[in-house]
């Protein structure tokens, strides 16, 4: 075998026009050797079997049963190929079938990977990409779901956390993550999302067509299973878990909704964009170093279309629980119900736009509508009613009576023992004794051992 320091040395001999015997006598190798090298036989630094391949003779059956079936387990074929002589073990199986390449490639399954991509030119203020990010082990408890939107041209993202991603906590998020990045694209690209998407269709949901012409925007949906269609946002995707979710130290989505405003404010807008993109021609032909523009300094340049001055009036809904304060939390506040519901599922519904919070039973009764307090400012807004309801349910609990004595001797009562005695019948009835049929008996037996010791004597 030869060292890839040999294989160099033995080309470059060979291109100096030396022959195969003259390298063998300089390198102290056989001819053979460096004859297979030379000629592309054998590889440098790969050490040739001594014992012959043991999936060679299975080779035409496994290349016939990949083309029946391209997507066979790799367990099912060797499952066929050990009744036909196969004597090696399942993991040398499938480390030979991969090192040969004998599974053929599926285009449909395999998506983009392995093809050639490339970046497309967006103009500024043309298309803003969207999409979810779910994490399940959220510090606070519960899965959190991130809403991207990501201007193609600049790349520019904002972000904002739901509770869910039903339609109307997406329509929320959409409009918080527009009046962060400042107006809105003329395209809105995103993925099959049901709430947007008709499955199986390219066409736009009856629901969310007015969300659309309400902020005058274009939807585009992704082509089926091109998801790399909008990368821009899918970077955004990845950036934002490793440098800012990884390391986050909210304890709650409120606090985490802060911290990731700044993130994206901050270091997200501090990224350069991409070399070669936004190359100064003349820079280069100077050969001087190009000054790359930052995402931020791409972001304030883009020609963003005006937002209407109040977001679609979606309901957003949430359950929660009744707590013993006679309140249910809602964004980092709590709000008052009335006392004696404690522990019962209350619905929450906000209408976007509106300054009001709605509490409603499951009957679908609205017990009280609240005003909206700023996310995150823990209030707690309690209406005169509730508070003076509360206090009065509060003050009714107290007793001025003296504490029971703990260790006070109380045995069974009469009630108890007739009780006791009906459950037990015959078995459970009092003792009685008669004491002058005792005196009898006890009279007897002294009569009887009296009379028994007199005998002994006269005898």
């Amino acid at each position: 075998m030869f060292s890839r320091s040999e294989d160099v040395e033995a080309d470059a001999l060979k291109k100096r026009g030396w022959s195969i015997s003259a390298i063998a006598r300089h390198l102290g190798r056989d001819r053979k050797t460096v004859r297979s090298h030379l000629s592309g036989e054998r590889t440098a630094g790969v050490r040739r079997s001594s014992t012959p391949d043991p999936l060679g003779p299975f080779v035409s059956y496994v290349k016939a049963r990949f083309v029946d079936d391209p997507h066979l387990w790799a367990s099912a074929l060797y499952d066929e190929v050990v009744p036909l002589g196969y004597d090696r073990s399942y993991p040398s199986f499938a480390r030979q079938l991969r090192l040969a390449g004998l599974r053929p490639h599926c285009e449909a399954c395999t998506g983009v990977k392995g093809r050639e991509t490339t970046e497309i030119d967006h103009p500024s203020g043309e298309e803003i990409q969207w999409d979810w990010a779910e994490r399940r082990r959220a510090p606070w408890g519960v899965t959190s779901y991130g809403l991207l939107g990501t201007l193609s041209h600049s790349g520019r993202t904002r972000e904002v956390l739901c509770e869910s991603m039903d339609q109307p906590h997406l329509i929320e998020a959409i409009d918080g993550v527009l009046r962060r990045l400042g107006g809105t694209a003329r395209v809105w690209r995103t993925d099959r999302l049901a709430t947007v998407i008709v499955p199986g269709k390219a066409d736009v949901q009856a629901s969310f067509a007015p969300v659309a012409k309400h902020y005058g925007a274009i939807i585009a949906p992704c082509p089926p299973r091109r998801g790399n269609r909008k990368g821009a946002v899918e970077c955004g995707v990845k950036f934002m878990c490793g440098r800012w979710w990884r390391t986050m130290t909210a304890t709650n989505p409120e606090e985490a909704q802060v911290s990731l405003d700044h993130f994206w404010s901050t270091t997200g807008d501090a990224r350069l964009r991409p070399p070669g993109r936004y190359a100064d021609p003349d820079a280069l032909a100077l050969d001087e170093r190009p000054v790359w523009p930052t995402v931020g300094e791409l972001g304030d340049a883009e020609e963003l279309m005006a937002l209407p001055p109040m977001p679609y009036p979606a309901t957003v809904e949430v359950e929660r629980t009744v707590d013993d304060r006679a309140s249910v939390a809602f964004r980092g506040n709590r709000y008052s119900t009335p006392p004696g519901l404690t522990g019962m599922e209350m619905t929450l519904r906000h209408r976007l736009g509106s300054g009001a919070l709605d509490i409603v039973t499951p009957a679908g009764v609205v017990l009280v509508t609240h005003r909206l307090a700023p996310p995150g400012a823990g209030s707690m807004v309690r209406t005169p009613e509730h508070r003076a309801a509360l206090e009065a349910a509060v003050l009714s609990q107290f007793s001025t009576a003296r504490p029971c004595d703990r260790k006070a001797n109380k045995p069974p009562g009469a009630a108890a023992l007739e009780a006791r005695a009906k459950l037990l019948g015959a078995a459970g009835a009092e003792p009685t004794v008669d004491l002058e049929q005792m005196a009898e008996v006890i009279q007897l037996a002294f009569t009887g051992s009296q009379d028994a010791s007199d005998g002994e004597v006269s005898a």
